[in-house]
């Protein structure tokens, strides 16, 4: 947990999107709407709109690893945002760092958004990149895929055979939104844990966002940098994702993009 004096770090690594709605330009401001400032590392560039995504172009791993080795020795890290990896050697590459980064004895929170595939349907899941994210599972305290990716990950259909399957690889938690799946005029959320599950439900959006899953994942990281409880975090981030969705905006001719920072001029 982060002093009074100083906001709490997390440091996210994810994709550029030059629209502004996904990725790291997300993670930046819903980090930043929860009083946490936001150390970035882009893991790969894309060619994309609000309407889908055209092309990945992979990131040098050995940049990647130069730049986040620098952050932590400038920085004390108080979670860490995982986005679009982009390609297996990406993926392997932060799963390496994770175990340099992270202390046994006092432990970073790290939240993995698991983005296969874009919201206008492009495939982002590489050959072998889903091998690589199954070897760092056992690395991450929170994973936050749709039903979706949950089935892709875990190689079954029924979500909850799926998210215990995740568990069994060694993943502390889950969090399998709902949104890419609803039937009727609610959207459920549900939490696996150990022993635990828990339930959130938000009433359905019309709408199609850009972005919503980086903005829900990197708020949860904030959340448990500023030294929340795991359950508490889920609450405050999945509603204030939620406000972002009511209020997000239309800039283009695609997707609508969550108002994750609200002017009050």
């Amino acid at each position: 947990m982060p002093s009074d004096a100083e906001p709490a770090v997390v440091l996210c690594l994810s994709g550029h999107d030059p629209s502004g709605g996904a990725g790291i330009h997300a993670d930046i401001e819903a980090v930043a709407a929860q009083g946490c400032h936001a150390a970035t590392v882009i893991t790969c560039l894309t060619l994309q709109d609000t309407r889908n995504v055209q092309e990945l172009v992979p990131v040098s791993t050995e940049l990647f690893k130069r730049q986040v080795r620098l952050i932590n020795q400038d920085y004390t890290i108080d979670a860490i945002k995982i986005g679009l990896l982009g390609s297996p050697a990406m993926a392997h590459t932060v799963k390496e760092l994770l175990g340099e980064l992270n202390d046994e004895g006092s432990p970073i929170p790290v939240v993995l958004d698991p983005v296969l595939a874009a919201g206008g349907g492009a495939e982002l899941g590489r050959q072998g990149l889903i091998t690589e994210i199954h070897q760092l599972l056992p690395r991450i305290t929170l994973l936050t895929p749709n039903r979706q990716e949950a089935r892709r990950l875990a190689e079954t259909e029924a979500i909850s055979d799926a998210a215990n399957r995740i568990l069994a690889a060694g993943c502390q938690a889950v969090l399998v939104t709902g949104a890419d799946e609803t039937n009727g005029n609610t959207v459920i959320n549900q939490l696996y844990r150990q022993h635990h599950n828990q339930q959130w439900r938000y009433p359905k959006l019309a709408g199609r966002y850009h972005g919503s899953g980086c903005t829900l994942a990197a708020s949860i990281a904030a959340r448990l940098a500023l030294g929340e409880p795991l359950q508490l975090a889920l609450t405050m981030a999945q509603d204030y994702t939620y406000q972002t969705l009511l209020q997000a905006t239309n800039p283009g001719q695609g997707q609508s993009i969550p108002r994750r920072i609200i002017c009050t001029n």
